[in-house]
């Protein structure tokens, strides 16, 4: 399972941080400092965490859809 999925555990608001620290390889608190420090530089850093909790899709369903 490597794909771009939400986590169940290790979340924080909706699990998007972990998901993308799954699937590159990274801890899931390093994403989560890069993001934050990513937010003190203009850009649409909120809307795309808003876009990728809407889109990544949570691991109970995915699992649910390989069965």
């Amino acid at each position: 399972m490597n794909g771009l999925i939400r986590p169940r555990g290790n979340r924080m608001i909706a699990g998007v941080c972990a998901g993308l620290g799954r699937r590159f390889g990274m801890s899931a608190g390093t994403v989560r400092l890069l993001f934050v420090l990513s937010c003190l530089l203009p850009g649409p850093q909120f809307v795309v965490y808003l876009v990728l909790w809407v889109m990544m899709p949570n691991e109970d369903r995915h699992l649910a859809g390989t069965r």
